[in-house]
């Protein structure tokens, strides 16, 4: 899918501001705006760390992991999508990670008001997807840093790759789940206010503990902060979500954010509280490593079976209950311009897309992320902002995210115009 050949890393983009943050001895960060103007969105996205490149990882991983990848665990990175990912060095203490984080989401919001040529005063919202925050009042820290006034709604979900558009479907969508627990509907309260929606992944952190040699070679930093106004430059048309908790463990994830840690038998697994003033947490139970490891996952092909076949019906739905609301605008006949996937790997996007064609939807399903590896809940965002410049006023979009957990987020939205 890939070449092979190609060792450019997200860094020597011509269009990427490059800096280095003071955390230890210097920690490379680049940082990429996209504004499309025509439907009224900006925002920002790029990743830290040193990039590795698939023929440089296995010698950094081996410093991780204290010896050789074993044979039988050696994955095609380029055959799944990737050519890089970044790390952050081996020996920062927490105090290290936590300065380095708050400074990269700082960097991150501060830029994405930017784009989206408002001013930090005008943000009334920031929802935010993050698998392991650095720290439990990480929205309050970078906000405060980024100028947003303490008054800004802070919202921090914690579904691992689903965050993002999970973030995004709780802005847009007042019928979810997770909207009707709460005092306040997100949706509801944020329509037509100015909003942060994203996924900030400090993945090379999160991963340390972890003794998994696929995972270490999937996973790396990234983030994606999207400027939001609800009902106006973007307009929800349907969408929905589901869980099915991953009973057989076949990815595995710490959670390193407060849960009660009760499987329940009722209709989620998903806590919502308010630890802090103007603060929500969304946080969805894992099945955690029994080892103690931060993650364990079944390989390429336990993937493919954890995702494919829910994801495929949670798209359907949606598609159904996208093509419903046509109708009921008078709007038959319009189709979606693209679908924006969730970059777990590309073998799992190109099934969906199959096992789809074969139920006769047929979506434009590009893979956009190659410089990054699987970023998590970063991925929806970034992929976004690089179909961004293609996309026209009042196009329609599909957003679908998956995660751990196992969560499923996917929606139909409109563009501004």
């Amino acid at each position: 899918m890939t070449d092979e050949n190609i060792k450019n890393s997200f860094f020597d983009r011509p269009n990427v501001e490059k800096e280095v943050i003071n955390v230890g001895k210097g920690i490379p960060f680049g940082i990429e705006c996209v504004t499309n103007p025509t439907v009224g969105i900006g925002g920002v996205y790029g990743t830290w760390g040193d990039s590795y490149d698939n023929a440089s990882l296995p010698a950094f991983l081996e410093q991780r992991l204290g010896h050789p990848i074993p044979a039988n665990e050696q994955l095609n990175l380029s055959e799944l999508g990737f050519r890089n990912r970044h790390h952050v060095p081996l020996n920062l203490t927490h105090e290290e990670h936590t300065k380095l984080e708050i400074e990269v989401g700082t960097r991150f919001l501060r830029e994405a008001i930017k784009a989206s040529n408002w001013q930090p005063s005008e943000v009334e919202a920031v929802l935010i997807g993050m698998s392991a925050p650095v720290s439990e009042d990480y929205l309050n820290q970078i906000t405060k840093a980024a100028g947003i006034p303490e008054s800004a709604l802070k919202v921090a979900i914690h579904k691992a790759c689903d965050g993002s558009t999970s973030s995004l479907h709780l802005a847009l969508n007042p019928a979810l789940p997770e909207n009707r627990q709460l005092s306040q509907n997100i949706a509801e309260s944020l329509y037509g206010k100015k909003v942060l929606v994203g996924g900030i992944e400090g993945l090379s952190r999160f991963i340390i503990s972890s003794h998994d040699a696929i995972a270490l070679q999937m996973f790396g930093n990234a983030a994606g902060v999207v400027g939001v106004i609800p009902g106006k430059n973007m307009k929800f048309l349907a969408g929905k979500s589901r869980e099915v908790f991953d009973d057989e463990g076949v990815l595995q994830v710490a959670m390193y954010y407060p849960h009660t840690k009760q499987k329940t038998d009722g209709s989620t697994n998903v806590d919502v509280t308010e630890p802090f003033t103007n603060n929500i947490r969304v946080a969805g139970l894992m099945h955690e490593p029994q080892d103690g490891s931060s993650i364990s996952m079944a390989g390429p092909m336990g993937m493919v079976k954890l995702f494919v076949r829910t994801g495929v019906q949670v798209v359907h739905d949606v598609y159904a209950a996208y093509q419903a609301k046509l109708d009921e605008l008078g709007m038959a006949g319009k189709s979606l311009a693209v679908a924006i996937v969730h970059h777990a790997n590309y073998k799992i996007n190109r099934l969906k897309e199959k096992h789809l064609q074969n139920e006769g939807i047929v979506l434009r399903m590009p893979w956009l992320l190659s410089e990054f590896g699987n970023v998590s809940a970063a991925s929806n965002m970034i992929a976004f902002l690089r179909e961004l410049p293609n996309l026209k006023p009042l196009d329609h979009i599909l957003i679908d995210g998956f995660g751990a957990g196992t969560y499923y987020d996917a929606l139909a939205i409109e563009l501004g115009g």
